[in-house]
């Protein structure tokens, strides 16, 4: 019971911080910096798969 209740009181919480990063357009830099190291990291596994491949060939 003491779980349930505080998921309730989690839920009911505002989240401040959202709401002013949203206000002031800061979440959209947040958003495109994760977009950023998401697609380097992208990158980066695959030229990594792309050189394991081409030594697995010539071995």
């Amino acid at each position: 019971m003491g779980l349930n209740a505080a998921t309730v009181f989690a839920q009911q919480a505002p989240v401040e911080m959202a709401d002013t990063m949203r206000s002031s357009g800061k979440i959209y830099v947040v958003i495109a910096t994760i977009a950023i190291i998401f697609a380097g990291l992208a990158i980066f596994l695959f030229t990594i798969d792309r050189r394991l491949r081409k030594i697995e060939k010539e071995v």
